[in-house]
């Protein structure tokens, strides 16, 4: 099956998915020259992209001309209907040509969709990121990508202008399952962080003190160094909202339950994020479950606490 790539600046590239992640990762495209056309369903969003020097689609299947599509959707079902559904790319879309996932999705659905793409002649890459709205405005996103090493490689220039670091991780899928690892790691450091400051606080100790001392100490870590002052301060503006986040951790459970296997940190994290969501908290900074563990020791949380501006 023949590439059209390399791809780069030159190439005819799409754009879906506007969002905090896509919209920033879109803009990072247009500051490096790339010939980007995007498709957004709020002519609000459209607008801004048309007066940055995007050409906007009146409509998915418009991207078909494109050489790369590249995709940031809030979910599989998102990813199904943009390329399989009624006037989807997957039908408009040129032999040789490649779409790049950046979404976070089960790493079953990547493989399912890469497949139905290949029969087509089309190439998949599945390629979620991390480093949150903040890395994806400034170009500074962590990006593990599952698929043919050549696919890779002829993307790599154009996902640059949005990656400090691109690794290929292994076959279709390996992305999303090694997303789902970062997903899990992050959320036992940072419930750790929660514990230390709960602790802290019960026992009259300066929880910012606490943290100036274990910041020189073995547990210094990036959720104590990032996430700490925030919980401390109650400043939860989001970052990466609590219902993306829970939206992941499930991911990862219901993967390694497929298995037969378990993650006791994970399975509490998304239990905590899962009363944040519900509690009316789902668009804070998911370092917000903290008040859950606070909460649970019988500390006061202010009810109607908003995220700071």
């Amino acid at each position: 099956m023949s590439l059209r790539g390399p791809f780069g600046p030159h190439s005819a590239i799409g754009f879906v998915g506007l969002g905090v992640m896509g919209g920033g990762m879109a803009r990072c495209l247009l500051r490096k020259g790339c010939r980007l056309q995007v498709y957004a369903r709020q002519p609000q969003v459209a607008q801004a992209f048309a007066q940055a020097g995007a050409q906007v689609a009146g409509q998915v299947s418009a991207l078909g001309a494109c050489d790369l599509v590249l995709l940031s959707l809030p979910d599989a079902a998102a990813v199904q209907q943009v390329l399989f559904g009624a006037g989807g790319l997957a039908a408009a879309l040129q032999p040789g040509s490649c779409v790049v996932d950046t979404s976070t999705i089960a790493a079953t659905s990547a493989r399912e969709f890469g497949a139905r793409l290949r029969e087509r002649g089309i190439w998949f890459l599945d390629a979620p990121v991390s480093g949150g709205q903040q890395g994806a405005e400034a170009g500074t996103l962590g990006c593990m990508v599952g698929g043919p090493a050549e696919a890779v490689e002829a993307c790599r220039e154009v996902m640059g202008a949005f990656c400090k670091t691109l690794t290929h991780v292994g076959e279709l899928g390996a992305g999303q399952t090694v997303k789902a690892c970062n997903q899990v790691a992050v959320a036992g450091a940072l419930l750790g962080v929660a514990d230390a400051i709960a602790l802290a606080r019960q026992q009259g100790v300066d929880p910012a003190l606490m943290r100036e001392v274990l910041l020189g100490g073995s547990a210094r870590s990036f959720s104590l160094e990032k996430h700490g002052p925030r919980i401390i301060e109650g400043s939860f503006t989001p970052g990466f909202r609590a219902q993306l986040m829970r939206k992941d951790l499930r991911l990862a459970l219901e993967t390694v339950q497929a298995g037969g296997g378990v993650l006791p940190a994970a399975a509490l994290a998304e239990r905590l994020l899962d009363e944040l969501c519900e509690g009316g908290r789902a668009d804070w900074d998911w370092c917000a479950l903290a008040l859950q563990v606070q909460q649970m020791n019988g500390m006061p949380i202010p009810r109607q606490q908003e995220p700071s501006s």
